[in-house]
């Protein structure tokens, strides 16, 4: 199956768990990689404003990818989605940080440009609201149905 991860916002800014980091390092050197890394700019995002806190204006992927793009809000950018269509994947493997915002609005923007976002479980971390990211899980669940799991990506790769 032609797939492509896209690690979403593993970046120092929000304080990544260890074992988030190594597993999706892990996952990332068997294929294509693509991470997004968001960064403050008051102008684009008010998240100062509105939220009274914001991510760092610079920032960088903690896990290596072939391909990195910028993002200043919760969403994916046009040219993230863009790119990942011109791959011509079946499956967009998702994990990262927050699950229920970030992790969940990848999934949003991949469904509407008709490509298959898959959430890879064990590879997620919640918001401060639910570190755990069972209500994200749940939503994705939901909404785009497919889920898996690490153990089960390498397997595919590995078979």
């Amino acid at each position: 199956m032609r797939q492509v991860l896209l690690i979403v916002d593993v970046q120092s800014t929000f304080s990544p768990p260890e074992w988030l980091v190594d597993g999706v390092r892990a996952l990332s050197e068997r294929i294509v990689t693509i991470a997004s890394v968001e960064l403050h700019d008051e102008q684009v995002t008010p998240f100062a404003q509105q939220l009274g806190w914001h991510p760092a204006a610079e920032d960088e992927s903690l896990v290596e990818a072939d391909k990195v793009f910028v993002k200043h809000g919760y969403g994916q950018t046009a040219e993230t989605i863009e790119y990942i269509k011109q791959l011509g994947v079946e499956r967009v493997l998702v994990c990262g940080l927050q699950t229920e915002t970030c992790v969940l609005a990848a999934g949003f923007a991949l469904f509407d440009a008709g490509l298959m976002p898959t959430l890879v479980t064990d590879l997620t971390v919640g918001s401060s609201l639910d570190r755990s990211g069972r209500l994200g899980i749940d939503l994705w669940k939901h909404h785009f149905r497919q889920v898996t799991t690490r153990a089960e990506v390498l397997a595919e790769l590995d078979a």
